[in-house]
Order: C-alpha cells, then structure tokens, then sequence
C-alpha cells in the first residue's frame, strides 16, 4: 500500500471514529489533495502556494470543493484564505444529504476594507436551497482582512451557537447565537475564487461555547406582531399587480384579489428575530419565480388612533387595513428601490402609519417575492391601548 493510500485510511477511520460517537479525536489535519475533496477538474488546480499544499480554481475562476468521508456535528474548523479574487468566498456546512439545507460563513470579498465596514463577515442559513442573507441582516460584522497573503479563519460550532475568528484568535469576530438552517450535522464545503490551505477539523472542541439557543434581542420586546395566518403561496408573474378595490369616477365594480371568507388560512409565528419567515414554510420557487402570499393579523383598539408600524420585507408588499389599500413598497436588490440596508429585510425597510378605529382592526399584507429569501418583520411604535 502507498503511504497516501495508508493516511487516507487512517483519516477516514477517524471520521469513522467521529460519525459513530467514539471518544473525542484530536486534530484532524485534511491535505489540500485531490483524493481528499470531491472537485470539478476543470474548474478546481490542486497545487502549493507559499510553500504549503493549496487549492485554487483555474484561469481565476470560482469552485467549489467537498471534503469526502466527513460528517460535521460540533467542534473546530480552521483553514487559510488568500482572496486573490472578488465575490463570496467561505465554508458551506452541516449540509445536508440532499443539499438543501446547510450553514453558510462567508466574506464579501470586493478589495480593501476596514474592521469598520460591518457587511464583510456574514452568517446565512440555507433553507432549501437558498441562501437567507436577505433575512439575515443581524449576522454580519467587521474583519481585518489581509489583501496579501493567508488570512487565518476559524469556527467554532456548539449545538445552535456560533463563533467566528478573522485573524484575531483571541476575540470573536461574529457571534451567532442561533444557527438557523435547522440542520444538526451534514458535510463540508469551501467555495469561491480564492486560495485554501492548512484546512482541519477538531471534533467537539467548542471552547464551552453553550449549545443551546443564545439571547434574542426581540424576545421580550411586545411591540413586534408575531402571530399571522397566511395563504399558499400563487404565481405572481412579472408586469402583474395586485388588483383590489378602489373608488371609482362612476362607481364601477372593481374584480379584487383580496380573499373572501372561503380563503384556507393557516398559522404561522414569527421565528427568532420576529422574523415571520415565508421561505421556511412554503421553500423556494422555480429559478426567479416571482410568487404572492397573504398575511393577516388583527389589532383591538380601544380607541380612534394613529400608530407607527416599522416594517421589514423582501421584495414587495401591498399593506392594507380593514379592506382598504393603505401602502406599497419595492425592495429590489440592486435597483433604487433598494431599501436599506442593501435589499435585507429590517424594520428599518419602512415606516406605515396605521389609522386604526376604536374595535377590531384587519391588517392584511400581501408580500411578493423572487430573489432569495421570502418574509417580512413588522413592530409597532406603541401598545398602549392595544391588543393583538
């Protein structure tokens, strides 16, 4: 047997070792070569770069590249980066079998920045299999980050908690206090237009990193509308709008999309965040499928007021109150309709004042959505003299 052949037996051992629960491995340092990673030949050059075993992808192109042999739960990962190229290069995790639901870790990789620049680390769930970044503004965070030469990138994952280092070993350069894909264990990924090297894994060192869910900061605040009902989702193509009734100049009879009392509506909260969250519920659409669905709450008023109602949401949204067409916003990414920050749904998108009567109130939104995550977060400015 080739002394290659012989350490790879040995490293699949003890992933073996690993996967079935036997006492804790040390270390577990993974080669950057070929019979380690699944790879695309073409795309993917296996090589040495500043004097250790690195991979790259060809002609400065993007790759993608998966450890074989591994189950990841809970522990370490560290590896070197060198970004040699633009985009979003990082680490792809506890992916599961269908590859439809995984933890991201990845760097906005677009030049030069400073610690300062808050959007160049960032976590993202993938739930079925997209990417939650839109949903996800809380999890980003600033890095010093080398333009030449290997920036050093460690993990550490506990349960449903997260710490991510950037070069500073020592102090945490992303803390993610709830993991959000939902999957507990599933494969590793690299990925992007940068070089790798120094890859390893240390199985169950969290460092006493909690495995349960961390502090959120919406929990105890009661301004956030948490309980909707909703309605399956419908094509809603491009150059379509949303028809509903408006007052007319001879009063003809309007055809409206609202639903009438035979509409199925069924439950749904919001998730940590107050993140009423339509992509886990109904998945993701065909490739740029532009789809519809209807919330609904209700608010009780004991009297004739007006509040504020700061309102987060990706892509667009029709806001109505009692029957009555109250707002309508875009958030395309890219485009000036853009809300900020960049796209991602926060309750900084929007601001709607509600005219609320004394008595029941319906608050129906209509949400509309093709590019990436599907939802919305809505907070009230005030309580006082409201039930909901």
């Amino acid at each position: 047997m080739k002394f290659k052949d012989s350490a790879h037996s040995i490293l699949v051992l003890l992933f073996t070792f690993t996967i079935l629960g036997f006492p804790e491995a040390q270390t577990i340092q993974i080669p950057m070569e070929p019979s380690y990673w699944e790879h695309d030949s073409s795309t993917v050059e296996f090589t040495n770069h500043r004097s250790v075993k690195a991979v790259r992808g060809k002609n400065g192109g993007g790759y993608q590249i998966d450890l074989k042999d591994h189950i990841f739960e809970d522990g370490t990962i560290e590896f070197d980066a060198e970004f040699v190229g633009s985009g979003f290069p990082g680490i792809v995790f506890r992916t599961d079998i269908e590859k439809n639901i995984a933890e991201n870790v990845y760097i906005r990789s677009f030049g030069p920045v400073t610690p300062a620049i808050r959007t160049t680390l960032q976590y993202a769930a993938v739930i079925d299999g997209i990417s939650m970044w839109d949903l996800s503004d809380e999890y980003q965070a600033g890095a010093t980050i080398f333009q030449e030469g290997w920036n050093h990138i460690k993990l550490e994952v506990s349960g449903l908690q997260m710490n991510v280092y950037v070069n500073d070993m020592e102090t945490p350069s992303l803390h993610v206090p709830c993991l959000e894909s939902g999957s507990p264990q599933g494969t590793i990924a690299l990925n992007g237009n940068v070089i790798y090297a120094n890859f390893s894994i240390t199985p169950n060192a969290t460092d006493d990193l909690p495995a349960t869910v961390g502090y959120d900061v919406t929990a105890t605040d009661p301004r956030y509308l948490r309980n909707w009902q909703v309605l399956e989702p419908v094509d809603f193509p491009f150059g379509r709008d949303l028809v509903f009734a408006v007052p007319t100049m001879y009063g003809d009879p309007i055809e409206s999309d609202l639903p009438d009392s035979s509409a199925a509506w069924q439950d749904i909260e919001a998730e940590r965040r107050a993140l009423v969250n339509l992509s886990r519920l109904f998945g993701a659409g065909e490739r740029d499928q532009r789809r519809l669905a209807m919330l609904r709450t209700t608010i009780q008023s004991d009297q004739d007021q007006i509040r504020e109602l700061s309102l987060g949401f990706s892509d667009e949204v029709w806001v109505f109150i009692n029957g009555q067409i109250l707002h309508v916003d875009k958030n395309y990414y890219g485009t000036p309709s853009s809300k900020y920050p960049r796209s991602r749904c926060t309750i900084e998108n929007s601001t709607v004042s509600l005219p609320l009567q004394v008595g029941e109130n319906e608050i129906l939104i209509a949400v509309a959505n093709y590019f990436y995550g599907w939802g919305i977060i809505a907070r009230l400015d005030k309580t006082e003299g409201l039930r909901f």
